[in-house]
C-alpha cells in the first residue's frame, strides 16, 4: 500500500488513479479517503486523482498524542503528500475539515495550488464560538466514553446528515458503516486538536482578501453552518465563485455527486485553460443600480 511520510514521521495512506495534472482530495471529519470514490472515479479519467486518509484515520498512522493533531499540521500534511507524489502543484479539493485545510493551504502555500475547491467549510465560524466549542468537546467526550462504533450511530444522524439519509439510504448506510469502523482515539484527537483549535473563517478576512488562487466555494443549501461562511468567502476572495447545491446537506459530494463533479469539473477546466478571472471590481458598487461613483453625479 502506498504511504506518504509527513515531516513529523506520520505515515499517510493514499490511493491514486489516472494521469496528468494532479487533483488531491482532502476528506471531512466523518469520512476518509473512500469518501471521494465518486470523484476519484470521475476525475481519474482526465486527471491524476489522489485521495488520502488523514492522520488518525486508518490505514494512515494514528498518533496517540493529541499534540500530533492541529490545523497547521493538517495543512502541512497536504504539502507533504504533494512532495511524496512528486507534484510541485495540484488542484486541491476539500470537504468540511478538508475544506478548511484546503483554504488554509492556499493561504500558506499559494504557489503549490493550481486551484482550491472549498466545500462545506465554516463550522464554528461565528462571532461567539462557545456553543461550537462545547459541542466539539462533548463529541470528543462521547467518542472516548462510548467508542466510535456506538457513537457513530448518533453522529451520522446529525442535522446536516439527514439529507443524505433521506435521498440515498444505501449510500448513507455505507457512509455510516465507514465512520463507525474508524479509530476512536484518532477521531477524538482530531476533534480536539483540529476542529476545536482552528480559527473561524471570519478571522481570516485580511488574509482572504489577498488570496489570488482560483477558488470554488461549494455548499449545500441545508448545510446551515456553512451558508454564511460561504457567502463571506465569496465576498472576500476576489478569485472565487460560489455554488449552492439545492436540497443538500453537508456531505454534498456524496449526496449529489453528479452536480458536484460537474461544478468542480467546469471550474478545473477553466483554470487549466487560463480563463478563470478575478471578480470585476465594477461589480462592487455603493449603489445597487449604478456603476461605482455614479450615485452622486447629476
Amino acid at each position: 500500500m502506498p504511504y506518504a511520510t509527513a515531516s513529523d514521521g506520520v505515515r499517510l495512506y493514499y490511493e491514486e488513479t489516472g494521469s496528468g495534472i494532479p487533483v488531491v482530495f482532502v476528506h471531512e471529519f466523518a469520512g476518509d479517503h473512500r469518501s471521494w470514490e465518486p470523484q476519484v472515479r470521475h476525475f481519474g479519467r482526465r486527471y491524476r486523482a489522489v485521495a488520502y486518509a488523514a492522520r488518525g484515520y486508518p490505514p494512515s498512522d494514528v498518533p496517540e498524542a493529541r499534540s500530533s493533531y492541529s490545523q497547521e499540521r493538517a495543512v502541512d500534511d497536504v504539502r507533504d503528500l504533494l512532495d511524496a507524489i512528486g507534484a510541485e502543484r495540484a488542484h486541491i479539493v476539500g470537504l468540511s475539515m478538508g475544506g478548511y485545510a484546503t483554504l488554509i493551504f492556499g493561504l500558506t502555500y499559494p504557489g503549490r495550488a493550481r486551484s482550491l475547491t472549498v466545500a462545506g467549510a465554516g463550522y464554528g465560524s461565528t462571532a461567539d464560538r462557545s456553543d461550537f466549542e462545547r459541542d466539539v468537546e462533548r463529541v470528543a467526550e462521547r467518542l472516548l466514553a462510548e467508542g466510535i462504533e456506538a457513537f457513530g450511530e448518533v453522529y451520522t444522524r446529525g442535522p446536516t446528515r439527514v439529507q443524505f439519509r433521506d435521498k440515498d439510504p444505501r449510500g448513507w448506510d455505507e457512509f455510516r458503516a465507514q465512520f463507525r469502523g474508524g479509530s476512536t482515539i484518532g477521531h477524538a484527537n482530531t476533534m480536539l486538536g483540529v476542529q476545536r483549535e482552528r480559527p473561524s473563517i471570519l478571522a481570516l478576512e485580511e488574509r482572504l482578501r489577498g488570496l489570488s488562487v482560483p477558488t470554488l466555494i461549494v455548499t449545500g443549501d441545508e448545510d446551515e453552518p456553512c451558508l454564511e461562511p460561504g457567502l463571506f468567502m465569496k465576498r472576500t476572495i476576489r478569485s472565487s465563485a460560489l455554488v449552492v447545491i439545492p436540497r443538500s446537506g453537508h456531505t454534498v459530494n456524496l449526496e449529489e455527486p453528479a452536480a458536484f463533479n460537474r461544478a468542480v469539473g467546469e471550474f478545473l477546466a477553466a483554470v487549466d485553460a487560463g480563463s478563470w478571472r478575478e471578480r470585476n471590481p465594477e461589480s462592487l458598487s455603493e449603489s445597487q443600480l449604478l456603476p461605482p461613483g455614479e450615485r452622486e453625479r447629476g
